[in-house]
């Protein structure tokens, strides 16, 4: 992270299921004092009201510092002269995996995703989406090798979790280990503790 500046992160939403991981993560980069840029696609609009009980799209914003629309290309995160710290896509569809690892940019977010790849920034992509056909493999490949982290939903369980809450917080605390940011509290593997005895 540039010590110049408050850490500044792109947090782009497409439209995957997993949007509970959303507010745990904003809610922590905040609390982390991370400035951080938002856009939700269309798509992930409709997942919301499609899953109805879940996070929706005015829980998001009041946690971001700023937020953009999708269709905006020509917002400050679209150039590589706006200087951020990286970007995460949670959740990351099918759709805007193809898009990021082809280097389509007819949106906010995946210009900002190319941008952050060009300037070899770190990407990361959260995926959540089983079981995964080929195209969708060879994309994260192409992802992968373009310099983007490819990273699943998919939680851990040796913390030992107690509620959904847990399960959430093993996914985002992951996700900003990337980016060089500790989560106080979050326990990790023999952390501080002895080997087993032979």
């Amino acid at each position: 992270m540039s010590g110049a500046r408050p850490p500044r992160l792109v947090v782009g939403v497409s439209g995957g299921s997993g949007m509970p991981y959303v507010p745990d993560l904003l809610r922590l980069l905040r609390e982390l004092g991370v400035e951080t840029h938002l856009v939700v696609s269309s798509g992930a609009k409709r997942v919301m009201t499609a899953e109805g009980s879940g996070p929706q799209l005015a829980d998001l914003t009041a946690l971001a510092t700023h937020v953009h629309e999708d269709r905006d290309l020509a917002a400050g995160i679209a150039s590589g002269s706006f200087r951020t710290d990286g970007m995460v896509l949670l959740p990351c569809s099918a759709g805007t995996l193809a898009k990021v690892a082809q280097g389509f940019t007819d949106t906010l977010i995946t210009r900002a995703a190319h941008v952050t790849l060009k300037e070899r920034r770190r990407l990361v992509l959260v995926v959540r989406e089983d079981p995964l056909p080929r195209p969708m493999l060879v994309n994260l490949l192409a992802a992968h090798d373009a310099g983007a982290t490819v990273m699943t939903a998919s939680p851990g369980f040796y913390h030992a979790p107690e509620d959904l809450n847990d399960l959430l917080r093993f996914v985002t605390a992951r996700v900003l280990d990337q980016f060089g940011l500790d989560v106080p509290g979050f326990r990790r593997w023999r952390d501080g503790t002895p080997e087993d005895p032979e």
